[in-house]
């Protein structure tokens, strides 16, 4: 029984370590307060942006967070603690925690800390980082900002050709005209 337990637990934190280690967002959450519904719905809404939200055993976690290179990481795992794994863009998971919490009567899950590709930010920085435009509008407002000098260059172009054809059209008028 003891020895199942020992794999177990050393089970979860090979699993997490790997987990560590391919992060590239992470969040620290005090969910407690929260019901059933509400994690549930708050995963869901993460999972549908590829993100993972796990209640960890600090313990355990701590381990995973050392082996993992993490070192940094180990002074928040105190009370209780979910985390929000972001693989793909480190903003988002964030940004899904801050407008689920607002919106919830208790302004739950709290955001206690996070950590995107070696950098640590604390509570006060996390929800600064909640503020930040997705990824998806950054790059939309970068290709608008490259895209409308363009946009004045082709107007004046067409400016240019439009009077060029009146011009040639009224020289051809006045041709036909004349003869």
């Amino acid at each position: 029984m003891v020895k199942a337990v020992r794999e177990e637990k050393k089970k979860v934190v090979e699993e997490l370590t790997e987990k560590f280690k391919r992060v590239k967002g992470l969040y620290f959450t005090d969910y407690k307060g929260l019901d059933v519904a509400s994690i549930t719905e708050l995963r869901r809404r993460l999972r549908e942006q590829g993100v993972e939200y796990r209640v960890v055993k600090n313990t355990l976690a701590r381990i995973a967070a050392k082996l993992a290179g993490l070192e940094e990481l180990t002074e928040f795992f105190r009370g209780p603690v979910a985390l929000a794994f972001g693989y793909e863009d480190p903003i988002v998971p964030v940004k899904i925690i801050k407008e689920f919490s607002d919106k919830h009567e208790k302004k739950l899950p709290v955001l206690k800390a996070g950590w995107i590709e070696g950098r640590v930010f604390d509570e006060r920085e996390v929800k600064l980082l909640a503020k930040i435009p997705s990824k998806e509008k950054l790059m939309q407002d970068a290709i608008g900002a490259l895209m409308s000098p363009m946009l004045g260059v082709v107007g004046v172009l067409q400016g240019l050709i439009s009077g060029l054809v009146f011009t040639l059209e009224a020289i051809k008028n006045k041709k036909e005209g004349g003869n």
